[in-house]
C-alpha cells in the first residue's frame, strides 16, 4: 500500500485527512439458530463418512422436512409447529456431535478438538450472549449493527479507511477483529498514516461516532457538534465546508466496496480481513492514478 502512496508524492502529505468506518462483510449466509443446527449435522456427518466411523443415524430425510417445518415461524398458524421443528433440529445436532465423539479415538480426538469446541459453543449460546458463533467455518465473524434502515444487521468486521481532504488518496487502511468503539482506534489509524505518508496530518476530520478526545498525538480532531455562542460566522462557515468535505468519504468507500472486492470478503480468516482491506485501498489508488494518465494520454492526442 505503501508504494501506491508514494505514486502521488506531496499530494498524499496533506494536513486534513477524513476518517470513517464501514463494515466488511464476510461470505456466510445470513444466520440463523435453524441454520447452524443444521450445518452442525451436516458437518458430524461428513466427518463421520471421512472417519470411516458408522453413526446411529443420518438423518438426512428428517432434516429435510424439519426445515421446512420451521420456515415462516412468526406467523400465528405455523408457530407452534415451527418451534417444535427448530426445537428437534437442535435436539438431533447435539445427539451427533455426541455420537461420533463417543467414537472418536485419541488422535481423531485432537485432530478435531477446536472444531468440536466450536459445535459446543453454538450448541449452548442463547439470544443475548456476547461474543457469539455465527458461522462455523469463520467464528471470528461479529454481528454489527449500523443503525441502517435497509440492513440492520451486517455479519464481518469493521474496517476503517483515512483520505486525505482534498484529492480523496487512500493513506490509511486498517480491519480490527472485534467491533472497537471508533473513537478508541484513532491513535492506530493516525501511527499507521504517518509510517505510510512520513508525515503526521494536523487535523483529523470524523463524525459523531468518533465523539471522545479531542487530541491524539499532536493531531486535531473534529466532529460535528452544536458552536459555542462566541463562535464567529467565519469560523462557523469554514467548519461547515470541513463536515461537507467528510461526507465525500462516503462515496470513496463505496466505490472501494463494489470495484475493489470489498463487498464480501472471500479471505479466510482475521488475517484474510486485513489483507482484503489493505489489496482494496491500494486498488483503489492505483486505480485513481492509472485514470490520471489516461487523462493525460487522451489530452495528448
Amino acid at each position: 500500500m505503501k508504494v501506491s502512496i508514494q505514486l502521488f508524492g506531496k499530494e498524499a502529505q496533506e494536513k486534513e485527512v477524513l476518517i470513517d468506518s464501514t463494515v466488511q462483510e464476510k461470505n456466510i449466509t445470513y444466520p440463523t439458530d435453524a441454520k447452524l443446527h443444521r450445518r452442525i449435522i451436516e458437518k458430524v456427518n461428513k466427518i463421520a463418512k471421512q472417519e470411516g466411523i458408522t453413526l446411529r443415524q443420518t438423518y438426512t430425510r428428517t432434516l429435510k422436512q424439519l426445515m421446512i417445518d420451521q420456515r415462516f415461524h412468526n406467523h400465528p398458524k405455523r408457530r407452534k409447529k415451527a418451534k417444535a421443528a427448530l426445537r428437534k433440529i437442535k435436539t438431533i445436532a447435539g445427539r451427533q456431535v455426541r455420537d461420533i465423539q463417543r467414537q472418536f479415538t485419541t488422535s481423531q480426538q485432537k485432530r478435531y478438538q477446536e472444531l468440536f469446541i466450536i459445535l459446543d459453543k453454538i450448541l449452548t449460546q442463547q439470544k443475548g450472549d456476547k461474543n457469539k458463533i455465527y458461522s462455523i467455518h469463520e467464528p471470528e465473524t461479529r454481528c454489527i449493527a449500523k443503525g441502517k434502515e435497509a440492513k440492520k444487521f451486517e455479519f464481518g468486521n469493521k474496517t476503517r479507511f483515512v483520505l486525505t481532504k482534498t484529492t480523496k488518496i487512500v493513506v490509511g487502511a486498517i480491519a480490527f477483529e472485534n467491533n472497537p468503539y471508533d473513537g478508541h482506534t484513532l491513535e492506530e489509524h493516525l501511527k499507521q498514516t504517518e509510517s505510510l505518508t512520513g508525515s503526521c496530518p494536523k487535523i483529523g476530520i470524523v463524525d459523531r461516532g468518533y465523539r471522545g478526545k479531542k487530541k491524539i498525538n499532536g493531531t486535531e480532531i473534529i466532529s460535528p457538534s452544536v458552536p459555542k455562542r462566541e463562535t464567529t460566522q467565519y469560523e462557523k462557515q469554514k467548519a461547515r465546508k470541513r463536515f461537507r468535505a467528510r461526507a465525500g468519504i462516503e462515496l470513496v468507500i463505496g466505490h472501494i466496496k463494489q470495484d475493489h472486492r470489498m463487498l464480501r470478503n472471500y479471505l479466510k480468516g482475521v488475517l484474510g480481513n486485513q489483507l482484503n482491506t489493505i489489496f482494496a485501498g491500494t486498488g483503489f489508488n492505483l486505480k485513481k492514478m492509472l485514470n490520471r494518465i489516461k487523462e493525460q494520454i487522451l489530452c495528448v492526442f
